[in-house]
């Protein structure tokens, strides 16, 4: 059974995750820790619960979401997974660091690309990958079928939805991520979007403003 560990980030106020199983094998999605404090935060659960990362999974390469990946390929010498379009993010990331004035150690390019209807494997738990494009062209959400949950990084947040006026971004595009790939999970799954609360499918069909009547 799959077991979510969540941290609240870097001035962008980001998501962090962990998944971890009965194996100890863990992913880290999304590692925006920015200092220190927040790296020991994040390598002291790790030590402490005796897990084993296998994976950083990127859910898109927007500077807040990969701040750490530096840190923690430098530490565990684990593959970063990401989808292949957003790889011009990752190298302007330093760009995109100075723009906000952020110092942050350049993230490593990634060693795995995955698209659309891959699987995720560590211990014995499996996430299935989905293209979701809109917030950026290369923006993928980690489905674990079996535990009914979506890690959705910027497409979808409780009662709004991603940012599009970033480059690569597209509304149109974004919409009709979340109606074919996330909205075809059925309503009890919970969404663990990359800033914010959590929500569930059934509640952004019928509440969220930029979907329910559309």
């Amino acid at each position: 059974m799959l077991k979510i560990k969540t941290w609240v980030f870097n001035p962008f106020r980001e998501n962090t995750f962990i998944l971890y199983d009965e194996t100890r094998e863990c992913v880290i999605i999304d590692a925006g820790n920015n200092d220190l404090n927040e790296k020991n935060e994040l390598f002291s659960f790790i030590e402490n619960n005796t897990l084993t990362p296998k994976y950083i999974l990127n859910t898109h390469c927007h500077i807040d979401h990969i701040m750490g990946n530096a840190d923690v390929i430098e530490k565990y010498n684990i593959p970063s997974v990401a989808h292949k379009e957003d790889l011009p993010l990752i190298e302007r990331a330093n760009d995109m660091a100075l723009a906000f004035g952020l110092n942050v150690k350049e993230p490593p390019k990634p060693n795995k690309y995955v698209i659309d209807g891959d699987e995720i494997k560590f211990g014995n738990a499996v996430l299935e990958v989905r293209h979701v494009p809109g917030h950026s062209p290369g923006s993928i959400a980690f489905i674990a079928i079996d535990e009914r949950f979506a890690i959705v990084g910027d497409v979808l947040f409780k009662g709004s939805i991603g940012r599009t006026d970033l480059p690569g971004g597209d509304y149109n595009t974004l919409i009709t991520s979340i109606k074919q790939k996330l909205f075809s999970l059925n309503d009890d799954f919970i969404v663990y979007p990359g800033h914010g609360d959590s929500t569930t499918v059934q509640h952004e069909r019928e509440t969220n403003p930029f979907l329910s009547n559309d």
